[in-house]
């Protein structure tokens, strides 16, 4: 929903620093990249216009794991369509085999694990490069001004890493050369399910191994937040749109008989992310939204709608499914939920549903030429 923290004293009008965050979650990144792709062809048919270059409405766009493919397509107008194909065509490369839940399984994969891994891993690169290029962070900021912060861990310290393009004065310019497709492996090295990434440093020797944001930044509203506070001042307007991954329904009813879950019940640790993309979604929205009261700035944080999940979707949600049908129901629910929001587009009284309209009719028209790879 759409909550807003209104400063003490009344300002005169100033255009909203806009920033999106994405939340990550795997193969779903596939309903999001669906859901942008209902909204942009809806709101460019209303608009005459060839398509809506979506990137352009942000001054900062976040985006951590899965949800960084789609931010760095929207920094560099690459279609929503490509990184739907993208999934589709690619996905079963990048994830050769699920992660099992039968203890069978399991011990079939032991020995092979690594080995998928490191396939998977180099199917997304080349997925990556078809897209993106060789792009780099600077080439965003100094072609098309817009702002990226994509969060990462960096191993070496077990420390938080927030990939940036230079948009902050304080920046040292870090991340410049760092290409879209560096940013993407970092991001999207989940423990289990993908290798980590190694990745040379651009500007010395060596280099930095990474593993997935989502560990810390699933959702990385509070990036954007703190990002934007820094590139602003009291008085100003801040409007974060968030969009989530299509997370099946969170909460385990645990039995005191059922609590000593072992290797079998956490699948090896793999449904722990489950646990902590839910967790992450409602704390840091909250955290966000308290923040916002004691920042001197009007704050709109606007999540973009989604109805009920239904039960024949359960069996399509794990981060790892790469299924045809699990696919098509993503692709499916992504653009059921986008009429969620086209229908708060036209409803008056819905404060969401202005947000959006003003958004999707803000943004400008791609430069961009049709069927033209950017």
């Amino acid at each position: 929903m759409a909550r807003k923290t209104t400063p003490s004293a009344k300002q005169a009008y100033k255009p909203p620093f806009r920033v999106l965050c994405i939340e990550g979650g795997g193969m779903r990144g596939i309903y999001s990249a669906s859901y942008l792709d209902a909204l942009m062809t809806r709101y460019s048919d209303t608009r005459k216009v060839t398509h809506i270059d979506l990137g352009k409405a942000f001054q900062l766009i976040c985006g951590t794991s899965t949800g960084a493919i789609l931010a760095c397509a929207l920094a560099a107008d690459v279609r929503m369509s490509k990184v739907i194909d993208l999934y589709r065509n690619e996905g079963p490369k990048i994830f050769p085999e699920k992660v099992p839940s039968a203890l069978a399984k399991i011990l079939w994969q032991f020995g092979r694990r690594a080995a998928l891994n490191r396939a998977g891993a180099a199917a997304l690169k080349v997925a990556l490069t078809a897209q993106l290029k060789a792009m780099k962070l600077i080439d965003i900021w100094n072609d098309r001004g817009i702002g990226l912060a994509i969060p990462a861990v960096e191993m070496s310290r077990h420390r938080s890493w927030v990939f940036k393009t230079p948009h902050l004065e304080n920046s040292k310019h870090r991340d410049d050369d760092y290409t879209l497709v560096d940013v993407c492996m970092a991001t999207t090295a989940a423990p289990v399910f993908r290798s980590v990434a190694w990745l040379p440093n651009p500007k010395m020797q060596g280099g930095h191994a990474f593993v997935d944001g989502g560990l810390w930044a699933n959702n990385p509203i509070l990036v954007g937040l703190t990002d934007a506070l820094e590139l602003t001042q009291p008085g100003d307007a801040i409007e974060i749109f968030c969009l989530g991954t299509c997370p099946p329904p969170s909460g385990d009813q645990i039995t005191p008989a059922l609590v000593d879950r072992g290797f079998k019940e956490w699948r090896f640790g793999a449904d722990a992310a489950a646990v902590s993309i839910s967790a992450q979604q409602y704390a840091f929205d909250h955290i966000a939204h308290m923040m916002g009261k004691h920042t001197g700035r009007e704050l709109s944080i606007v999540r973009f709608p989604h109805g009920d999940i239904a039960g024949a979707m359960l069996g399509h949600l794990d981060l790892d499914e790469t299924s045809k049908a699990s696919m098509d129901a993503l692709v499916q629910q992504g653009q059921t939920d986008a009429y969620e929001a086209l229908s708060a587009c036209g409803d008056e009284k819905s404060e969401i549903g202005r947000a959006i309209d003003r958004l999707l009719r803000q943004a400008p028209e791609s430069k961009a030429k049709r069927g033209k790879d950017v």
